[in-house]
């Protein structure tokens, strides 16, 4: 009897793609459109050139190329540097314009997922104040964090169908002198990148076709909230989200399954708090070793800053056991950037990354050791004092 191997078999369950009705699958922009006409909230449009994206459920979600407010990432801005200048670094390169706030506050999602510590009306609160920030400047949020985007996502459902929350946080607003606003869409910046693939390879100088990925799909991105996540008949026969994937495919790597596609990472929040040990075991178990013993990739790719610090950041205490791990993760921004020319040091900052990604650059094509060189150079400016920061003209955009 011939053995059919995991992937396989898993695939071979889901070969056509089908939509079918859904009762979650309802569009949640008629009720936000009502409570807008009722005088209750504003709604930020989407405005200027959009491309409209496919959603699990069929709704159509539009998506805005420029004028965007960046709603970064705690843990990426703290963790993973590298993930939020690439982004912007793609933006510029692609001549978008943009805004870096500063009067952002963290979501505090973490609060709520990690601890419980929070309330509704605190946590709906400081959602609203965020979009109010970027209702005001006239730019359109764009998260960049996995968490706060499944976390707003969530917040939005709430008050749409729960009036004495809106009652309570209005209470909020009132007293910080901004307005009720939620944004017609709630946009991750991972669909940004999806939705800007073609300009993106369009502006490629690096042939990825002979290196091999395999994603992590954030659970954060595409369980919370799920009908609001993309999905793409041309990618995994839609039975997968197409974020990441579909940038992937469109760059021309070799992209590659597995069997555990759609486990948690491992951090888990709690998870990571206080069994620290059992993040790293399952990322490591049951996440990197089996994708290099089914797919055996040259880099990981995923776009949730959590996913990123656990797949790459537990490999070492796997490595002291002898096990079969040892493959660098990144963003797909990051992935991204390189492809275009960024500079895998001074832009993507792949030395804050812990597990061996030179392999990666050696394959790609890119002179690390020089760049490197290059890096240092642009330290002893900054040491000396001749420099105060790096800026984006040192990073050709």
């Amino acid at each position: 009897m011939t053995q059919v191997e995991p992937v396989q078999l898993l695939l071979s369950k889901k070969e056509r793609f089908e939509r079918e009705p859904d009762r979650r699958s309802e569009d949640f922009h008629e009720l936000l459109f009502e409570l807008e006409s009722r005088g209750e909230l504003v709604v930020q449009r989407v405005q200027g050139e959009h491309v409209t994206v496919p959603t699990k459920y069929g709704t159509p979600k539009k998506i805005q190329k420029g004028h965007l407010w960046h709603h970064k990432s705690c843990g990426q801005c703290g963790h993973i540097p590298g993930y939020s200048t690439s982004i912007f670094w793609i933006m510029r390169k692609l001549g978008y314009d943009y805004e870096d706030p500063r009067d952002q506050t963290s979501c505090t999602a973490w609060n709520y997922y990690a601890s419980a510590t929070s309330n509704q009306a605190a946590q709906a609160a400081v959602a609203l104040r965020n979009f109010a920030a970027a209702y005001e400047t006239g730019y359109f949020p764009l998260i960049h964090c996995g968490t706060s985007y499944g976390h707003y996502k969530e917040v939005r459902s709430e008050l749409l169908h729960q009036p004495e929350l809106r009652s309570q946080v209005r209470k909020v607003m009132e007293k910080l002198g901004k307005p009720m606003v939620l944004p017609e869409e709630i946009v991750h910046y991972s669909e940004w990148l999806y939705a800007m693939r073609d300009e993106i390879a369009a502006n490629q100088v690096i042939d990825l076709k002979d290196v091999a990925v395999t994603v992590h799909p954030a659970c954060h991105y595409y369980k919370l909230v799920e009908g609001d996540a993309i999905y793409d008949p041309d990618v995994y026969h839609g039975q997968r989200t197409a974020a990441v994937s579909g940038l992937v495919q469109r760059l021309g790597a070799d992209l590659r399954s597995y069997s555990t596609f759609f486990d948690c990472c491992g951090f888990g929040f709690r998870h990571i708090l206080v069994q620290r040990d059992f993040t790293r075991s399952f990322a490591t178990l049951r996440k990197i070793e089996v994708m290099k013993e089914e797919a055996n990739p040259d880099v990981v790719l995923t776009h949730d800053t959590g996913c990123v610090t656990s797949l790459d950041k537990s490999q070492f205490a796997a490595q002291a056991h002898d096990r079969n791990v040892g493959v660098p993760v990144m963003s797909e921004a990051q992935f991204a950037a390189l492809a275009m020319g960024a500079h895998p040091y001074k832009v993507c900052q792949l030395h804050w990354h812990s597990t061996n990604y030179k392999p990666l650059l050696e394959k790609m094509g890119i002179d690390w050791k020089a760049a490197w060189a290059e890096f240092e150079e642009e330290l002893q400016h900054l040491k000396s004092g001749d420099k105060e920061f790096l800026t984006w003209e040192d990073v050709g955009v």
